[in-house]
């Protein structure tokens, strides 16, 4: 690691000593996150060069923070210090990563709970089963137990259900392309075997034939909205909408997770994953309800 690591400090301290930019606190402050950067190249990935420094190495870098337990505002100072000392570089490689392309926490953690009660849950069964409406019952299955988002569920097809009881897990292409594998349990798999019976091979299950997919949603989506009064809990001001039970879901692998053992930065990584999301701030927003009982907001 000396080696690199003392390449990379000969090329820093190039550009310091040709830098005019910037007060001399901040130069000072800059110099020293971009001296722990180096460290990290060296040692992590044994860089010679500063000005091949890639997305993949500033990625990396925000991840080695966040689990080192290191504050957004520290993070966010770190960065700065890179892309100012990257646009000293004379020819630089690549063009580094903005802030809303990496991990960083954006948004308020914490935030509202939106998590369903289990006697919400249930309330709101009743009001498919009810209606007559099979395929209902099984897309809020989905949400509950495989958190999955309501247009990812309208775009299951025969094939995507046939191979999710072969292998009790279920793969989806969610936001951005991102493909995430997600275990089923017995509920779902005995719900999509229900489906498969009486949808044609190569239809979605639950969009009728000659619907449009949205018109399927915006019909679920009226369905939750006329039938929230009779399923809400009484006094509860939770919004109680489908996204809701990814918020469920999410909390209860997450708790599960470190039951196992995992720490509490590990177990929303996991969770994150199986979400289909990379990014830990959005996790902490599902996370909510517990981020003050069970220490979601720990490292």
């Amino acid at each position: 690691m000396s080696k690199h690591f003392d390449n990379l400090v000969t090329q820093l301290d190039k550009l310091a000593r040709h830098n005019r930019q910037g007060s001399f606190r901040t130069r000072q402050r800059y110099y020293e996150a971009m001296l722990r950067f180096c460290r990290f190249l060296a040692g992590r990935h044994r860089l010679e060069r500063l000005a091949n420094i890639a997305p993949k190495h500033v990625f990396a870098y925000v991840e080695f923070l966040q689990a080192s337990g290191k504050a957004p505002s520290t993070v966010k100072t770190d960065l700065a210090a890179i892309r100012f000392f990257h646009d000293l570089m004379p020819n630089p490689r690549y063009k580094l990563p903005s802030n809303s392309e990496l991990f960083l926490q954006r948004r308020t953690v914490g935030g509202l709970d939106r998590t369903w009660s289990a006697s919400e849950f249930n309330r709101m069964l009743m009001c498919a089963l009810a209606a007559g409406r099979e395929d209902y019952i099984t897309i809020l299955y989905l949400g509950r137990y495989a958190a999955l988002r309501i247009h990812e569920c309208f775009r299951i097809d025969t094939a995507t259900a046939a191979k999710a009881i072969r292998e009790g897990t279920i793969t989806i292409k969610g936001k951005g392309g991102l493909v995430r594998i997600v275990p089923m349990n017995d509920i779902l798999l005995e719900r999509f075997k229900k489906h498969l019976k009486a949808t044609p091979r190569g239809y979605k299950l639950f969009v009728p034939d000659g619907v449009p997919t949205h018109r399927a949603i915006k019909d679920f989506q009226a369905f939750l909205a006329a039938n929230r009064p009779y399923a809400q809990d009484a006094g509860s001001d939770r919004p109680m909408t489908f996204h809701g039970l990814r918020h469920t879901r999410a909390a209860e692998w997450y708790v599960e997770f470190v039951k196992r053992g995992q720490t509490a930065y590990q177990a929303r990584k996991a969770v994150s994953k199986l979400l289909g999301h990379g990014r830990d701030d959005v996790t902490r927003i599902y996370l909510a309800s517990l981020s003050k009982e069970d220490g979601a907001d720990g490292k």
